[in-house]
């Protein structure tokens, strides 16, 4: 799924993504940025993510042009 941050806390590593689809919001869940490529989540930031069995964001990548072609 595609989505973009809505909120982020690096102190915590809570955040809360919103899927671009319909705008439903999805907790980050912990360890969700595990292997990631980013060094930091900003509000607004574009991530594609899937939901665990607790409908948490997990694992984060980042979207690049080959993903949305």
């Amino acid at each position: 799924m595609q989505g973009v941050i809505k909120s982020y806390d690096p102190g915590t590593g809570d955040g809360i993504v919103m899927r671009e689809t319909d705008f439903a919001e999805f907790d980050l869940a912990e360890g969700a940025l595990d292997g990631a490529v980013f060094r930091r989540l900003r509000q607004g930031q574009r991530v594609l993510f899937v939901l665990d069995d607790d409908q948490r964001a997990t694992p984060l990548s980042s979207v690049s042009y080959t993903h949305l072609t």
